[in-house]
């Protein structure tokens, strides 16, 4: 019943949660710390694989869960959960409401969920920059400072506003993943 499980999950994850991929990490962290599906450490290098390849980032983290735990039937079920209740909506909504954002009741709601959507988002990415840099996270509060990646942090930080200041544009997001990936190779390869 694991098939069932998974669906399930990512089904009340994409039915309850507003403001795309990022509001949900803290949800999906929940959940599948809860049923045991994987480790902290393995969920935040999954979330960095989600976010490194194509597509959107909770589609990519329910299929990473789906396939650890039940294989190719696992990651299509919990693919299928996180995206069926938003589809089910858009559709819904594009048959009924043409115009819905017209109504004052939609505006309000929407203007509501804003600020849990950026709270969520700054919480997670609070939540990643302890976990991984400083080693904050769990229940052992044991501090472990990864000076390799405060250093590519740094660096990438650094780099993306040298390019903004002589471009006159923000870097390609591909572009800032490839220099921190090849940063990692060889910040990771050096004695310690």
């Amino acid at each position: 019943m694991i098939l069932l499980e998974l669906f399930l999950v990512f089904f009340e994850i994409g039915a309850l949660t507003f403001g795309g991929g990022y509001a949900m990490i803290p949800f999906v962290r929940e959940q599948v710390l809860a049923h045991g599906w994987l480790t902290e450490e393995e969920l935040l290098n999954m979330i960095a694989v989600s976010e490194s390849t194509p597509g959107p980032i909770a589609v990519n983290m329910a299929t990473f869960v789906g396939s650890e735990q039940a294989g190719i039937l696992g990651s299509a079920a919990a693919t299928l959960g996180v995206v069926l209740p938003s589809f089910i909506i858009i559709l819904v909504i594009s048959m009924l409401l043409k115009n819905f954002l017209k109504y004052k009741g939609v505006g309000a709601f929407l203007a509501g969920v804003r600020p849990c959507v950026v709270a969520l988002i700054l919480g997670t990415a609070i939540n990643l920059f302890l976990s991984v840099l400083i080693g904050v996270g769990g229940a052992d509060f044991e501090l472990n400072v990864d000076i390799r990646g405060i250093i590519i942090f740094a660096l990438v930080v650094i780099i993306a506003t040298v390019f903004k200041k002589i471009k006159g544009k923000k870097p390609s997001p591909i572009l800032m993943i490839g220099i921190s990936a090849c940063l990692g190779m060889a910040l990771y390869s050096l004695p310690l």
